[in-house]
């Protein structure tokens, strides 16, 4: 069941790398219009869930915009910076039709906002690392969707880049939007994000950035994410043993 006044509700989430659990048991809400980091072992954000399920808010908007790692994404592909950032709006337009000048507009608009106006006919090929990541936030821009998912947005990135990213997600947060990001940089976290999910294979703390990144809390989610053991059993096998000795 979903929470009243929540864009995302989880629900008994677990999560599993190479059939072990890598957090589990997972219960909350991302609040409508909340911007909450996440921040715990790699991977605990993304991994597809092994069991619970995750619920949006079936009154709310149906879209939402998914930033992946750069390291996700094949950059070879002889493909324009404008024609990436159009891809934002093919959720509108579809494939059957060409895109229209609202469109085309709205694109261009986006390369301003992220400093990269006049960039529009370079190869994403020749880019930047900072220089993509900024395309890929245009394309965000031009998705204009009500719940943003960021992925470690902002891993070996230029510190103004870093900066004007961190600009535009407050700016979406003004505006109402939704937006949950996978992070490891406290100091980021701490001085953007009034939220946060501190995980270590299990729930340590989730609400306010300033309760959830305490020292304490902290030393645990390392005692916790230290003990973990690589050899245990996968969830399924031990629900089952514990059936057997039952």
């Amino acid at each position: 069941m979903s929470v009243a006044g929540a864009a995302v509700t989880v629900e008994d989430l677990t999560v599993a790398y190479e059939r072990h659990p890598a957090i589990h048991h997972i219960r909350g809400y991302f609040a409508a219009g909340s911007l909450t980091a996440i921040v715990g072992p790699n991977g605990a954000g993304t991994i597809r869930p092994a069991g619970g399920r995750i619920r949006r808010d079936p009154a709310g908007p149906a879209s939402l915009a998914y930033l992946p790692q750069q390291s996700e994404i094949e950059r070879s592909f002889p493909i324009t910076v404008l024609d990436t950032v159009m891809l934002g709006a093919w959720r509108r337009i579809g494939w059957h039709r060409a895109a229209g000048k609202a469109e085309m507009d709205a694109a261009l608009a986006a390369l301003d906002a992220v400093g990269l106006a006049h960039f529009e006919q370079r190869g994403v090929s020749t880019l930047s690392a900072g220089q993509f990541q900024r395309v890929l936030f245009a394309r965000l821009m031009v998705q204009n969707a009500p719940l943003i998912l960021l992925d470690e947005p902002f891993t070996a990135l230029d510190t103004k880049t870093t900066r004007d990213l961190l600009a535009l997600v407050e700016r979406w947060h003004g505006e109402g939007r939704t937006i949950i990001a996978v992070l490891h940089d406290f100091d980021q976290v701490r001085a953007h994000f009034p939220d946060s999910l501190l995980l270590a294979r299990e729930l340590v703390a989730w609400g306010p950035t300033e309760n959830v990144m305490s020292a304490d809390n902290l030393l645990a989610a390392r005692r916790i994410s230290e003990a973990w053991d690589e050899n245990a059993l996968a969830c399924h096998e031990a629900a089952d043993a514990v059936g057997m000795r039952a």
